[in-house]
């Protein structure tokens, strides 16, 4: 098992190697080139900038037991075909339950930005941060 994290705007990359290291579990960070980061625990693999190059890195490397960290709902499609654990960086489960609810949500929210501006995401919270490193410890078996 290991923990594959979306990384280019995670805000979680911290809670998140934190939690491997307690477990010891191996944490990769995928980025593109763009962005800039360094872990003594977590390893980093950087790929080409472009609008996929991460997703498509992911989903190449996932195995079964893998648990990704994202918030891209087309990553997660991908890698649930390949029957990895999605863990959304808000702390809850992408699954084959939700991800079509998800994936129509993006698809309407995209369409009604194109003809009347609407608010962007909430601001992130320190709730947020508490239930998904809550959720990280419970997939990793504490």
């Amino acid at each position: 098992m290991r923990v594959l994290i979306d990384g280019d705007a995670s805000p979680i990359k911290e809670i998140a190697i934190k939690v491997c290291q307690k477990y010891e579990i191996c944490c990769i960070i995928y980025m593109d080139y763009a962005h800039e980061y360094d872990s003594d625990y977590a390893k980093i693999i950087y790929c080409d900038k472009g609008k996929d190059s991460v997703d498509l890195k992911i989903g190449n490397d996932c195995n079964k037991d893998d648990i990704i960290v994202t918030q891209d709902y087309g990553l997660a499609t991908l890698v649930l075909s390949k029957g990895a654990t999605v863990l959304h960086n808000n702390g809850f489960v992408i699954d084959n339950s939700n991800i079509d609810t998800l994936l129509e949500a993006r698809y309407i929210g995209s369409k009604l930005r194109n003809k009347v501006k609407i608010k962007g995401p909430r601001k992130r919270t320190n709730d947020d941060d508490l239930r998904f490193e809550k959720k990280l410890n419970e997939l990793l078996g504490g």
